[in-house]
């Protein structure tokens, strides 16, 4: 399966990876930075306003009554600070919970000894007040929420999804310059294994990635002039092997019709036989060569195939459907139902088998279903390998030759197909093609 995005495939482990990495060490370095930073200024900040209320209360209570308006004025205009002295008690006033609120009457309590608490109001804009006791006086100062500068929850907030969203941004890029090469590289070894020959992968990027495609491509190539050569030398023994077979032919229709005739029928089996497997050969040698591809009825071609098998005298369970299409090769598709008909009713104790198709438009699913004793789950695989037979006897007539399985297994992967060997419930074994459109 390529590398993408699913559950667990690599890019998706190794940005969650980058992206964890990369989160905690902003967050330690945000806490880093408020605490050794931010936290010292605000208190620094705090404790100025404070000592400045402080202050402004004791000299407004020791100035004489006839200039105290102007100092209000004064402190309005410079500092933004605006001194009454309490008489009433603040309309709906409440309180706000922020950091720097919280610092201010820390700083407060300091100077005067005593817990003061940092009211709000909310008229047509949002004013905090302190209420001062000095002098015999209740001295109310107060200043609007500008006057503070800075807006600690949504510069906290924006800092962290701007964070977050670089972090992720920065993660995916960095997994997807690894992965995207892997993902290549394993399109590309699928691809060999179907039989196909892949396109060169670039030998570009890091020294690593660029190494592992170049010995991909190196590798790539062996195997293809592997595969060539082991074809044209299956070829070429299995045409040769051919024409001194003919002359033993030509050479026992000359016997003498003196001669046994059990002796002569025997040879005349035994090259029969010699003749088979040579066909065999050659279908094995052209596996890995992909066949054009054609539109085809797999309900017509399996009812021709059930017809077959029953003209050869076997019981097949078989009920036409409505045409279904797939765009396949022809020959491939064939011999593999033919392979796997031809396994179930050897097979198959002599019991009927069953032939069943599903169409869908992601997949056609064919099934040859026979009701013979089974294929041990531990050999299911292992039936697939040239010349692996679970009889071992080597009889023609009980065991087969051993490439039948094998023949269809290679021109599945080279269409790109699907065959797979499951155990029935019951006894017997379901012989699955599985064509992916």
């Amino acid at each position: 399966m390529p590398i993408g995005i699913g559950r667990h495939t690599l890019f998706r482990s190794t940005a969650a990876t980058v992206a964890a990495a990369l989160i905690i060490f902003q967050l330690i370095s945000l806490a880093v930075a408020s605490y050794y930073v931010m936290l010292p200024i605000a208190k620094r900040s705090s404790d100025d306003l404070a000592s400045l209320m402080v202050l402004s209360a004791q000299t407004w209570v020791e100035l004489p009554p006839q200039t105290r308006e102007d100092f209000e004025i004064e402190l309005a205009q410079r500092h933004n600070l605006w001194l009454f002295r309490a008489t009433t008690p603040l309309p709906e006033a409440g309180h706000d919970f922020l950091p720097y609120l919280a610092l201010l009457e820390s700083a407060l309590q300091a100077h005067i000894g005593e817990p003061i608490q940092v009211k709000t109001t909310h008229w047509d804009q949002t004013w905090f007040w302190v209420e001062i006791p000095s002098g015999g006086y209740l001295i109310r100062i107060g200043f609007p929420k500008e006057h503070l500068g800075i807006r600690p929850p949504p510069a906290l907030l924006l800092m962290l999804a701007a964070t977050i969203t670089l972090t992720l941004i920065t993660a995916v890029i960095l997994a997807r310059r690894i992965t995207r090469p892997l993902a290549r590289l394993s399109e590309a070894a699928t691809r060999i294994g179907q039989g196909n020959t892949p396109e060169s992968l670039p030998e570009t990027g890091p020294d690593e990635l660029a190494c592992l495609a170049r010995t991909f491509n190196r590798m790539a190539f062996q195997v293809k002039e592997l595969l060539a050569n082991r074809t044209t030398l299956l070829a070429g023994v299995s045409h040769d092997l051919r024409t001194p077979l003919a002359r033993m032919r030509l050479a026992l229709e000359m016997l003498p019709q003196e001669s046994d005739p059990k002796n002569i029928e025997r040879l005349r089996r035994d090259m029969e036989e010699m003749n088979r497997l040579i066909g065999e050969f050659l279908a094995l040698s052209r596996g890995l060569e992909k066949e054009t591809e054609q539109e085809i009825d797999l309900s017509q071609l399996l009812q021709e195939l059930a017809d077959h098998a029953r003209n050869e005298g076997a019981e097949v369970a078989w009920q036409t459907q409505s045409p279904c299409l797939v765009s396949a090769g022809p020959m491939a598709l064939r011999r593999i139902l033919g392979n796997l008909i031809g396994n179930a009713v050897r097979y198959g104790a002599g019991k009927p088998l069953t032939l069943d198709c599903e169409c869908s438009p992601e997949a056609s699913v064919i099934q040859i279903l026979d009701h013979g004793p089974g294929i041990p789950p531990d050999q299911l695989e292992s039936v697939f390998r040239p010349f692996y037979r679970l009889e071992s006897s080597r009889s023609v007539t009980t065991g087969g030759s051993g490439l039948g399985l094998a023949i269809a297994r290679q021109l599945a992967d080279a269409n790109g197909w699907k065959i797979e060997l499951l155990p029935r419930e019951g006894g017997g074994t379901a012989a699955r093609l599985t064509l992916t459109r």
